[in-house]
């Protein structure tokens, strides 16, 4: 597997700073027959630039992990660190954190311009890319004064990477991020990821498509509630 600096260096040739770090974390929900365990003294951690792809059966907590990580639920046990930081309870800056969910989250009454814009006008991001020439890479800016619903998924999905991307996050979480997407447009999202991992950005994907394999570092399975690693073999 190729892309992404090793965890154990930085660009600058020291130690990668860590990024993302989960200790004894557990999350279960309720059911017919009492609580369900999802995560079970899960384990976890992930530094600057390295490309982190955990796989799973449907409902094996794949999201769940993304959504505890993101802040927007709270564990039942364990220890969360972003940047330090519990996201849970300290607001993360918007170059901090970043999501591309699995329902795209755009806004329809935005255009897809405005949609992957909206980060920069509501917060100063120091270095951001240039949101132009990304939607150019990703074959979207012919694009940009159409609305969500005014094109396809595949389209919609490379609109919300690009709205993540333009700021440059410490930490990307993206929750099946070729889905839509054919081989070609798989491969050039995939190759985005690599590119923001080489400067020095940290990704956790959720994925089921080996595509996203060929820029990472470590591929884990989400097994029984924890994390094992996955060996994969050349495409």
């Amino acid at each position: 597997m190729t892309g992404a600096p090793s965890a154990t260096s930085s660009l600058a040739g020291g130690p990668a700073p860590t990024v993302l770090e989960l200790r004894g974390v557990t999350k279960a929900f309720a059911g017919p027959a009492g609580p369900q365990p999802v995560l079970a003294d899960l384990e976890l951690t992930v530094t600057g630039g390295e490309i982190v792809a955990v796989v799973g059966r449907s409902g094996s907590g794949k999201t769940t992990l993304l959504t505890l990580v993101a802040g927007l639920e709270p564990a039942d046990a364990g220890s969360l660190r972003l940047l330090g930081e519990d996201p849970g309870t300290t607001a993360i800056p918007w170059s901090g954190l970043a999501i591309l969910p699995q329902s795209l989250a755009l806004l329809e009454e935005l255009t897809i311009s405005e949609n992957i814009e909206l980060p920069l006008r509501l917060a100063a991001v120091p270095g951001a890319l240039d949101p132009g020439r990304l939607m150019a890479r990703l074959g979207i800016d012919h694009l940009g004064d159409r609305h969500p619903s005014e094109v396809s998924l595949g389209e919609q999905q490379r609109a919300a990477l690009t709205r993540a991307a333009v700021v440059r996050p410490r930490l990307l979480l993206a929750d099946e991020p070729v889905s839509h997407q054919n081989h070609a447009w798989a491969a050039e999202v995939v190759a985005v990821l690599a590119d923001l991992a080489a400067a020095g950005t940290a990704c956790l994907l959720a994925t089921h498509n080996t595509v996203a394999f060929d820029a990472a570092d470590r591929v884990l399975q989400l097994r029984e509630g924890r994390l094992h690693p996955l060996q994969v073999g050349p495409a």
